[in-house]
């Protein structure tokens, strides 16, 4: 969103110099452009600068392919309830990737009452996902979104962490651009340096961990690219 704002800066300030009289794409009357969607402050100036030939046809396709390339997973945002985010779409997400994972079931496991979220060999893994998201107060989930490059501070609190109800934790992180899989034995999120053991109080065995702009290369040795899931299970069920 940066770099898009960066560009239609330069644009527009273009158009200022050729049409000095007019103050439609003036930030005071921008500010109080009414937008309803999928009509908002982009296409309008987009539109102004195109009928202006600021810009032609091609550059806004060029424009708008780099947007979406630098944004690819900015839909993702868009989902707002923790749950369905949490549960629904990273679960789905992560069988798509590794399909060989199992729902668990009393056939597979005996003792499973809702524990964990998949079963693969006799290994339980559970799920957790977050989204980078800036640290400073106010807007939305999207107009917060981090790409990976960006340089400002986030936190991904990967909450109700239960070390002994799983074998395996797969952490999924989202940023507009990327998403990324840590893949972790349940000894290791339990003797992790950043995993508090007491997320509230009274509840025994369940704590949080943080993954920050602070830390995140301290937990490099645990990433995973999406075809390297299903080995990293296999190895960290067999250290376990």
């Amino acid at each position: 969103m940066e770099q898009l704002r960066k560009e239609l800066l330069r644009y527009t300030a273009e158009f200022k110099r050729k049409y000095s009289c007019r103050n439609d794409l003036s930030e005071e009357f921008l500010s109080r452009l009414y937008s309803v969607f999928p009509f908002n402050r982009f296409e309008y100036i987009i539109s102004h600068l195109i009928a202006a030939h600021i810009i032609d046809l091609d550059q806004y396709i060029q424009m708008r392919s780099s947007y979406l390339e630098r944004n690819k997973y900015l839909y993702i945002f868009e989902i707002t309830a923790p749950r369905t985010f949490g549960e629904e779409w990273a679960q789905r997400h992560l069988n798509e990737l590794v399909p060989e994972l199992k729902r668990p079931t009393k056939q597979l496991d005996s003792n499973y009452s809702g524990q964990y979220d998949f079963w693969y060999d006799g290994a339980r893994i559970e799920v957790k996902a977050s989204r980078a998201v800036a640290k400073r107060s106010g807007g939305s989930l999207i107009e917060k979104a981090l790409s990976t490059d960006s340089s400002e501070k986030f936190d991904m609190n990967f909450q109700q962490v239960k070390p002994g109800c799983c074998d395996v934790f797969i952490w999924i992180a989202v940023w507009r651009d990327a998403i990324k899989y840590w893949v972790l034995s349940s000894k290791e999120v339990q003797s992790s340096k950043y995993y508090s053991a007491s997320q509230h109080r009274g509840n025994i065995g369940e704590g949080q961990l943080w993954i920050k702009d602070t830390n995140i290369g301290d937990f490099a040795s645990f990433l995973s690219g999406p075809r390297e899931i299903l080995n990293k299970i296999i190895e960290k069920a067999a250290k376990d």
